[in-house]
């Protein structure tokens, strides 16, 4: 099972690009990808409840805009396998602020990335006590209100994410070892009073 290298990233730079990984089926079939690892459009059909058709679809989309690519590895000549090409996706919230449809698209990922948010944590929430007591106190969620400079708040969230792969190299192979989402957010709040 081929996934992309871990520090792979893709970089966004224009309105349609970023237009087509902000589409809510397409960016959660490119998590899958990168998470899971390549599949078939019958396969993420099934996962997501959609009809192979429009995974199909939502799959030419993606590599079009250079976020997916056949497998090297088919299992068969009938069904294609598709994996993610890069891991990561990234763009400049300031490169697509300027009233247009990239704002729009740019604004609707932020949002995308918030549900996800939401939606792991419910998730967890639901299943909590499957999990067991270390998986219990492991998990959670917390917030630290600091005064950055933008410079600063830049680098602190790019350290968070090399600190991430140190620990996923350390952890991967090891017994008990499972996927974990990581989410790092950071944004000025101004001057508040809690």
């Amino acid at each position: 099972m081929s996934k992309p290298d871990r520090t792979s990233v893709k970089r966004v730079t224009d309105a349609a690009t970023l237009k087509a990984i902000a589409h809510p089926l397409r960016v959660r079939m490119l998590g899958e990808l990168r998470m899971e690892g390549p599949a078939t459009a019958s396969e993420l059909g099934r996962r997501f409840g959609e009809s192979s058709g429009t995974t199909s679809y939502h799959l030419r989309v993606l590599e079009k805009a250079g976020f997916i690519e056949a497998d090297p590895e088919q299992p068969n000549a009938r069904d294609k396998r598709w994996r993610a090409m890069h891991m990561y996706t990234s763009w400049k919230n300031s490169e697509f602020q300027d009233g247009s449809e990239g704002a729009e698209f740019a604004r609707a990922m932020r949002r995308r990335q918030l549900e996800n948010v939401i939606a792991a944590t419910e998730r967890f929430e639901e299943e909590a006590a499957t999990w067991g007591p270390a998986w219990m106190d492991a998990a959670g969620h917390s917030d630290h209100g600091v005064r950055l400079t933008p410079a600063a708040a830049g680098e602190l969230i790019k350290r968070i994410g090399e600190i991430v792969r140190e620990y996923e190299t350390r952890s991967e192979n090891e017994p008990g070892a499972e996927l974990v989402r990581v989410f790092v957010a950071g944004f000025p709040v101004g001057d508040t009073d809690n």
